[in-house]
């Protein structure tokens, strides 16, 4: 396979979706399992020190290539992505024979690759029953050197997973990996157990993952989860799947944590053809540094939650004294510009509270919008009958946004429903949010007088509007006649998502 130049290459497409889709007469249960197995090379590919590059057959007799992994533990074989490209006349046969038989090919002679020789297997990639891919597995003998106990084992534990390849027991649909990051690599740490959880061998960065636990000694010979058990805090949580990943039985992720670090486990069942288990590969990483920082930023988070959570509460203190204050005064002039004020803080109470419910800092500004409206429009008309509706999406805000648009909201709807909806005895103020690429484009619309030729005004409410729009939301705004009669508002808004 690495003794001719590739004959063809296609570039029109190149996920794998597309290239089996259109290229293979796979069906998509066979599609999804090669999803499976590129999903989770990357380990075969570091413990082989090998290339690994996945054949279909196509439906002219060709072989495409359609993904490829490069090892993290050892030199790569293709420096340029081979991904699309068909296979050479003089590797066709191998691969349909390999196809043929349902067996492991290893070819003795090393092919070249320019100056450097290369070492290949091809193995089948079986599904139930079904030969569907053929895996290149691709070695650079460029180094020449002895291979080290570590290589020999890591290889060793490669031949295991690639025998499960081709009998369909891996990749394994249950061996979730959990969300957590810190996922152990190779590279990491390794640990081999047999079937009855004993180490047969440990590399050095795992030894020391362990060492950081208080486990001292070569491991070699003792059962890794009595190991464990001695090492673990009484009071500890315990993750329950621990037990499971430490003998190996599970293709599951578990955490141990004791005397300040933490360690990230990853077992991966070996499994023989005839089905029994012999043994497992146990990958470890220490996370002890990225588990404290993911504390750290929960922890800053509900500090961030309770700080909008007080202002929120400050905020509507402040209203509250706002609205005893108005009610005590006697002058309509004076009364009406604490209600303005005490409108414009509870507005700005209520962002506060919609961040202090928030995982991040963005609003869902849908569910509060419906607040914002009503408030103000209760506020504006005392005794004008006001219907407000809201149509479109505003979707998440970003938090520095979120306390801009909702007090220009407020005003606007303030100032249609005093200057526009007053004078007539009532009407609707409609409210159309349309999210776009750039950012989003509000409408807001009165059915009132107009405002006819003397323009949007200059008082406070037009003032605040304007200068909120252009220097805290950086945005456009003008104002204009709705068709039919009453104020159209137009409001282009920039957010960065």
């Amino acid at each position: 396979m690495a003794d001719c130049p590739l004959l063809r290459m296609v570039t029109c497409v190149s996920t794998i979706s597309e290239l089996v889709a259109a290229h293979t007469d796979l069906d998509p249960a066979q599609a999804d399992w090669l999803h499976l197995l590129i999903g989770d090379w990357q380990l075969i590919s570091d413990l082989a020190f090998a290339d690994l590059v996945l054949w279909v057959p196509t439906t002219d007799g060709a072989f495409m290539a359609v993904a490829q992994c490069r090892p993290s533990t050892g030199a790569t074989v293709h420096y340029d992505d081979i991904v699309g490209s068909f296979a050479p006349e003089g590797s066709v046969e191998i691969l349909r024979e390999t196809m043929a038989t349902g067996k492991i090919h290893k070819i003795r002679e090393p092919r070249w690759f320019g100056t450097y020789a290369v070492r290949e297997d091809t193995v089948p990639v079986r599904r139930g029953s079904t030969v569907i891919a053929v895996l290149a597995r691709q070695t650079n003998l460029g180094s020449g050197r002895t291979p080290s106990r570590l290589e020999l084992n890591y290889v060793e534990a490669a031949d295991d997973l690639l025998t499960m390849v081709s009998v369909g027991d891996f990749p394994l649909p249950d061996g979730t990996t959990g969300p957590r990051r810190g996922a152990p690599r190779v590279g990491d740490g390794l640990i081999r157990l047999n079937g009855e959880g004993e180490v047969l061998y440990a590399s050095p960065n795992a030894l020391s993952c362990f060492h950081r636990l208080g486990v001292m000694g070569p491991l070699v010979g003792d059962s890794l989860i009595e190991i464990v058990t001695d090492i673990v805090e009484y009071k500890s949580p315990v993750d329950e799947s621990l037990p499971l990943v430490l003998l190996g039985k599970a293709a599951w992720r578990a955490e141990i944590e004791s005397r300040g670090v933490c360690l990230s486990l990853r077992a991966v069942p070996l499994i023989e053809p005839s089905g029994a288990r012999i043994g497992a590969v146990l990958l470890c990483r220490d996370v002890s540094e990225l588990r404290r920082r993911e504390r750290e930023l929960i922890t800053k988070d509900a500090t961030i939650r309770e700080i909008h959570h007080r202002v929120k509460n400050n905020l509507q203190t402040v209203a509250a004294l706002l609205r005893l204050q108005s009610r005590r005064m006697k002058v309509p002039e004076a009364r009406a510009a604490l209600d303005e004020a005490m409108r414009r803080v509870a507005t700005i109470a209520l962002v506060h509270d919609s961040l202090s419910q928030a995982l991040d800092e963005r609003v869902e500004f849908d569910a509060m919008v419906g607040r914002v409206l009503r408030l103000a429009a209760d506020v504006a008309a005392a005794d004008t009958p006001v219907r407000t509706v809201c149509t479109g999406k505003f979707g998440h805000v970003p938090a520095d946004a979120a306390t801009a648009l909702a007090l220009v909201l407020t005003e606007l709807v303030t100032n249609a429903v005093e200057h526009g909806l007053a004078p007539v005895g009532g009407g609707t103020v409609e409210i159309i949010a349309e999210r776009t690429n750039a950012g989003m484009h509000i409408l807001v619309s009165d059915d009132g007088q107009g405002m006819g030729d003397a323009g949007p005004g200059g008082g406070l409410g037009t003032q605040i509007v304007s200068t909120l729009v252009a220097n805290e939301l950086r945005g456009t705004i003008s104002w204009s006649a709705r068709p039919g009669g009453g104020t159209e508002v137009h409001l282009e808004v920039p957010l960065d998502d």
